[in-house]
């Protein structure tokens, strides 16, 4: 009986083998973690997840397609994706409410400011009518010498289906870069 439960386990390694190795690095689990990501629960590449649902392919694209109008209209396209009623929140500002005021805020030429960001994850809702990507941004541009100036953080933007099918964005939130690893939740001392 031993016998047979130590062959099939060798055989079950042997046979599986393959897979582990074709699996590599950014390969997540359904649960999110990835084995072979240098920090425990921090996914390495989640793009290449085996696990992405239509829903989240869904987001990922609308997220491709937002950032290239951006890439080539500016501040202008930036508000052109807002639902009537999103939202923004930036780091250290007030919320900007309505597409009106995000448009009228959002006023750059990408001739001299360039927006980037990657999606590092999405996710669609049960009902398949909202859902959120998130990932990491980049802003370059130069300042009144002529000096490279980059600004990059972390996104999150909540993603709504209107009823006439199209997607908008309805709330756009942005913080600046994170704190070294293990740096994340240490409060101020008093």
């Amino acid at each position: 009986m031993h016998r047979v439960t130590l062959n099939s386990i060798l055989f079950c390694a042997i046979a599986s083998s393959p897979l582990i190795a074709q699996t590599g690095p950014g390969i997540v689990a359904a649960s999110g973690y990835d084995a072979f990501a240098q920090t425990p629960g921090i996914i390495s590449n989640p793009l290449s997840q085996p696990t992405l649902t239509p829903g989240a392919l869904v987001l990922l694209e609308l997220e491709g397609r937002f950032s290239q109008a951006v890439a080539e209209g500016g501040g202008k396209a930036f508000g052109s994706w807002f639902a009537e009623d999103g939202v923004t929140l930036n780091n250290g500002k007030p919320a900007i409410l309505g597409r009106t005021a995000i448009a009228a805020q959002a006023q750059w030429d990408p001739k001299t400011y360039q927006l980037s960001w990657t999606p590092q994850g999405a996710q669609m809702g049960p009902s398949n009518d909202m859902g959120f990507t998130w990932g990491h941004y980049e802003g370059r541009s130069k300042d009144k010498n002529g000096e490279p100036v980059v600004i990059s953080g972390r996104y999150f933007t909540v993603w709504k289906k209107l009823p006439n099918g199209t997607w908008k964005v309805a709330l756009d939130a942005s913080a600046d870069e994170p704190p070294a690893t293990g740096e994340c939740c240490t409060l101020p001392k008093p």
